[in-house]
């Protein structure tokens, strides 16, 4: 692989990212052991956006993938495709992020079918090395590979969760949406409202999150939140944008809706 190869995975600026806790430190010194992680948390508290962060800080080319229910082992380690020269193996995002030394993230590795995983597993312990089976290839992963992957735990259940022989290979590292004043903080800078409407939303947002297991699946992100701050900096109106970004996603249950409306209304009423 040449250089131009590698840049192209590289994140070129700054993600913003304001850490809760210790974990920058953390990752760092997991990162310098090659140590595969996991993250877990609710859905739009940051996990994404903080291995991006990472990534940019230990300026290494970073890899993501979107795991689902359909996705094969092939599309993880790659396969033979057919053109006009003939056949030709095609690397998967997995085996390019182990040849080139990059950090490969599998965001919501609980979707994807247990036995695609199970691939993963001979990159997570001291071999560090990827059997490309249909290939006849063994690779050792490069110095600079990390596996990274994260879940929501809130939806986990026993048909969608990780064999213990996987979860015992990573270290771990827990997320969760912010304390108000600092959430505040964020949603202020990343979509351009003052800190006063920064701060009902997020007030909005913890009336829901206390109604996550009492009609709602998962409280209101801090990704709401944002999108909702970017609308009302466009110009429209605050309930309008809080309804299109904070109840209709979250909800179709009339009665669960006037609920979180009536929160809307309470603060921006």
């Amino acid at each position: 692989m040449s250089a131009v190869d590698i840049e192209q995975y590289k994140i070129k600026q700054q993600p913003y990212y304001r850490a809760v806790g210790n974990e920058v430190a953390l990752y760092e010194a997991a990162y310098s052991a090659r140590m595969p992680m996991m993250l877990k948390g609710p859905t739009g508290c940051g996990k994404s956006r903080f291995v991006e962060y990472m990534a940019w800080k230990l300026q290494r080319p970073l890899i993501t993938v979107a795991c689902n229910e359909d996705m094969t082992a092939s599309d993880l380690v790659g396969r033979f495709l057919l053109d006009k020269e003939g056949t030709k193996w095609q690397d998967g995002p997995l085996t390019t992020a182990a040849r080139l030394g990059a950090i490969c993230y599998l965001d919501e590795v609980v979707e994807a079918r247990q036995d695609t995983t199970v691939v993963i597993h001979p990159l997570t312990d001291h071999r560090r090395t990827l059997p490309l089976d249909k290939k006849g290839e063994l690779i050792a992963a490069h110095p600079d590979f990390q596996l990274v992957i994260s879940y929501n735990p809130g939806y986990q259940s026993l048909m969608k969760d990780l064999k213990q022989s996987t979860k015992q290979r990573f270290g771990g590292l827990d997320f969760d949406y912010p304390a108000a004043a600092l959430e505040s903080e964020i949603v202020a800078t990343e979509s351009g409202v003052d800190g006063k409407t920064a701060h009902k939303l997020v007030q909005i947002a913890h009336r829901a999150r206390n109604l996550k297991g009492h009609g709602l699946d998962e409280g209101i992100s801090t990704r709401l939140l944002v999108y909702s701050g970017q609308l009302i900096q466009k110009g429209v109106d605050p309930i309008a944008a809080c309804s299109m970004t904070m109840v209709t996603p979250l909800t179709d249950d009339p009665d669960m809706r006037d609920t979180l409306n009536a929160a809307v209304q309470t603060f921006f009423g």
